[in-house]
């Protein structure tokens, strides 16, 4: 694949964050939000360790950052979670030593043992809610903040074996219906609303289907596990029992299927489809995520129909403008650079006959990020002076950065930089 001006701009934002003693950071990155993957240090790590480890740039980069990130005391405990604290450092350190071998040992080593004690206290809180009868809350089992995230980061650490079967025999559990009030739901059912916190838009609560914060990170995690060998009772019929659930409330646009964010209890009551013509693609909620958590676990089963409409339904979206105008942010989580990401990521991996379909996408999206007639150094220090995304991974120019890396180059990342995001 030729490369795509667009890597320019991810070469562009590289030289702006060099350094972070001079980089244009904005005051929460450096304080309230330095210990965040998301916004802070460890996700400006990421860039320059997957740079380091591609050839674009020297690993002294990627250390600086880390240090910086590393330089004040981690939060651990009941305050951390995947992409907060000592996890968040873990994750990027993990991608690093991955490359240098013996690098960050003794310190992967303390956070590999304070993540299975984390896994260990939150498993224990959930087989008591479990015990009860009572639903989970989102943060016990997503990828941002639960269990779902520390299954991504334990399934690419040696020793952490008995906590990631743990985690996946809970993700079994997790698939079983639960009785409430009542009532049948499945067990990831949730009282709350999507924010996590009781929301009188969502009496008697949802299920949320998203990457970010739902079932989709759930079956991404036992998909990629299996994948990778490490399968528990169960594990195939509960890959089979999401999807079921997502066959259920699948939305035909007309072009191809599209999945609802969520599905609330008079969604349950009526049987009838959410509504999914005004939602934006992305990787945190809607069809982009949802297809390729579809897709790597139609690939765990063999399921080749289910693996090209997966990846068909992913095409038609980014090819389809009544779809793809909702998405107008460019970064990682919601934005244009995220499903370029996730276009390659699939694209990797597709059937011969729905890659034609993936690899034409791709050049409208990394122009919709940045244009071919632009100039990469001005737009870069657009992005990083862009107050409300800011610098970081999940919404920022780091984040913009990294995903444009893969669709411009053809090549698969060369980190598990993605991991924490469950697309590989």
């Amino acid at each position: 694949m030729t490369e795509h001006p667009a890597l320019a701009l991810a070469d562009a934002v590289a030289t702006e964050l060099t350094d972070p003693a001079t980089a244009p950071l904005d005051k929460p990155a450096v304080t309230s939000h330095r210990q965040s993957l998301a916004h802070g240090l460890p996700g400006i790590a990421l860039l320059h360790i997957e740079r380091a480890a591609a050839g674009r740039g020297p690993w002294q980069h990627a250390h600086t950052w880390l240090t910086a990130a590393a330089s004040t005391p981690l939060t651990s405990g009941p305050d951390s979670h995947p992409f907060y604290g000592a996890p968040a450092l873990a994750h990027a350190l993990a991608c690093a030593a991955e490359h240098l071998p013996n690098a960050y040992a003794s310190a992967l080593d303390a956070l590999d043992q304070q993540m299975r004690m984390d896994v260990a206290r939150r498993l224990d809180t959930a087989r008591r809610r479990l015990d009860a009868g009572d639903l989970p809350a989102l943060a016990e089992f997503d990828a941002i903040r639960g269990l779902a995230g520390y299954g991504a980061y334990l399934l690419r650490r040696p020793g952490s074996e008995d906590a990631l079967r743990a985690i996946l025999e809970y993700c079994v559990h997790l698939t079983e219906p639960i009785t409430h009030d009542g009532a049948s739901l499945p067990g990831w059912w949730t009282p709350l609303g999507p924010s996590g916190r009781l929301d009188e838009r969502f009496p008697g609560g949802h299920a949320n289907n998203g990457m970010a914060h739902g079932v989709g990170g759930v079956l991404a995690l036992l998909a990629l596990a299996a994948r990778r060998g490490h399968l528990v009772e169960g594990h195939h019929h509960a890959l089979r029992t999401i999807l079921a659930w997502l066959d259920q409330w699948q939305h035909n646009t007309g072009s191809g299927p599209s999945w609802p964010y969520w599905v609330t209890q008079e969604d349950m009551r009526t049987g009838e489809l959410p509504h999914t013509g005004s939602q934006r693609l992305s990787w945190c909620y809607g069809t982009a995520g949802i297809a390729r958590a579809q897709q790597l676990a139609a690939l765990t089963l063999g399921d080749t129909a289910r693996q090209v409409v997966a990846e068909h339904a992913l095409s038609v979206a980014l090819h389809e403008p009544s779809q793809l105008r909702h998405t107008t942010d460019p970064g990682m989580c919601h934005g244009v650079a995220g499903l370029a990401h996730i276009a390659a990521r699939a694209l990797q991996d597709a059937h011969a006959s729905t890659r034609p379909q993936l690899l034409a996408v791709l050049p409208t999206l990394l122009d919709v990020v940045h244009s071919p007639q632009a100039h990469p150094t001005p737009a870069a220090q657009a992005l990083l002076h862009n107050h409300r995304a800011g610098a970081g991974f999940l919404d920022g120019a780091a984040g913009i950065a990294l995903a444009l890396l893969a669709p411009t180059t053809g090549s698969s990342p060369r980190t598990a930089w993605d991991a924490c995001l469950l697309l590989g």
